[in-house]
């Protein structure tokens, strides 16, 4: 089968922990991968952000990355990219109608409005995955809500046009339902973890006598960072290890904030603001810890606690999105309300005080990642969706 992947903002080959750079980009890129293994010839449209890009290169992992000229070729913030969407559109157009694809899957809004726009002219069949939902963010941010104003419709309007919507979690699918799309037309394929780099079995970062709290995310507010250095005075005897952001975290507003944070709550020396982390390293630092903590005031989904599992980890995570699916409380780890510094330290410290806990929750983690959540069962599940689409599609033509 010949896939497009559309990706506006979220190359593949893009390094993790800036603003725009996460879960999507190693989503995009892990299924990406697993296709190729399944013996299908997959390409990435993605934004050309730099103009000494080359117009097309193949990945170590055998799919091609296209890099699309929409808008500068210069990093945007991708709240600016809806201007160059039209481009994209266009570009995707001339190169499905000179070799079609049996299929695309655009993954963001952006990349769905893209897709949607070539298939018009094309009659590509499209799977749309949103990785996140403007009613959503609108919700929990408010005023601070940075995305265009027409996000909302025009997300309706991808779902509405796409063969398929494939949502990643359950709670996905209530907000798509609550917007009005028809839940006959969405199926539910979680993210992945790749268990040749994320298992039990490795090397460990080296830490001191304290018990280890590890959280990994990009350095923005929404993520709970905050609330987790609020909670470490309660837990004496304990150092908090942050990854993300750039490499260098001296220029990084959000680092001198929770810094500052850290200072003025007492714990400034338990507190390791560590930047970006290379992906090959981040499953030694996962291994060091006691506890990885995934916090966020909201969350689509979440791959860092899948990562943390897979590594034999337990986990401590907010009850929002797609953690309530793949952290089972009281199994492979505690769900905790979001943005509760009291109930956050009472889940904490019953997992730091209770060593034989922490190892059955390891246990069920790696046995639930194995079981659901690897990047060949995801994209098993996926490749049945493309086919079902396939099929409907060729249905529609005979008659």
């Amino acid at each position: 089968m010949r896939i497009s992947m559309v990706s506006e903002h979220a190359s593949p080959l893009a390094g993790l922990g800036g603003v725009d750079a996460g879960g999507q980009n190693v989503h995009v890129a892990s299924l990406s991968a697993a296709l190729v293994r399944r013996q299908h010839e997959v390409t990435v449209y993605t934004r050309r952000d730099d103009p000494g890009l080359p117009d097309r290169v193949t990945a170590p992992e055998g799919y091609e990355v296209v890099h699309v000229p929409a808008g500068p070729a210069e990093p945007l913030p991708k709240d600016e990219l809806l201007p160059h969407m039209g481009e994209f559109a266009q570009f995707l157009a001339g190169e499905w109608a000179a070799r079609p694809p049996d299929v695309a899957h655009s993954h963001f809004w952006m990349s769905g409005l893209a897709s949607v726009l070539a298939a018009q002219r094309t009659g590509v069949p499209v799977v749309q995955t949103y990785h996140a939902l403007g009613t959503v963010k609108r919700r929990y941010q408010g005023d601070q809500d940075t995305s265009p104003r027409d996000r909302i419709a025009i997300e309706r309007l991808v779902g509405r046009k796409a063969s398929l919507i494939a949502a990643t979690c359950a709670d996905e699918v209530e907000e798509l339902g609550r917007m009005g799309l028809p839940r006959t037309r969405i199926a539910v394929v979680p993210c992945g973890v790749d268990p040749d780099l994320f298992h039990s079995v490795g090397p460990v970062a080296a830490r001191g006598a304290r018990h280890r709290i590890v959280s990994v995310g990009r350095l923005v507010p929404r993520k709970g960072f905050a609330d987790l250095i609020a909670a470490l005075p309660s837990l004496p005897g304990t150092e908090l290890v942050i990854a993300g952001g750039p490499p260098d975290l001296s220029a990084d507003p959000e680092a001198g904030r929770l810094a500052g944070l850290a200072a003025e709550c007492g714990v400034r020396d338990r507190v390791h603001l560590i930047g970006q982390v290379a992906r090959p390293d981040m499953p030694r630092l996962l291994r060091s810890a006691d506890v990885v903590a995934c916090v966020p005031w909201y969350e689509p989904f979440g791959i860092v606690p899948l990562e943390a599992m897979a590594c034999g980890v337990p986990v401590v995570a907010s009850a929002v999105g797609g953690l309530t699916d793949t952290v089972v409380d009281g199994v492979t780890g505690l769900l905790t309300p979001p943005r509760d510094v009291k109930r956050l330290v009472r889940k904490l410290r019953k997992l730091l005080t209770d060593a034989s806990l922490r190892h059955a929750f390891a246990v069920a983690g790696e046995d639930r990642i194995s079981a659901r959540y690897t990047w060949a069962e995801v994209a098993k599940r996926t490749e049945l969706l493309y086919e079902r689409v396939c099929a409907e599609e060729n249905l529609a033509v005979a008659r």
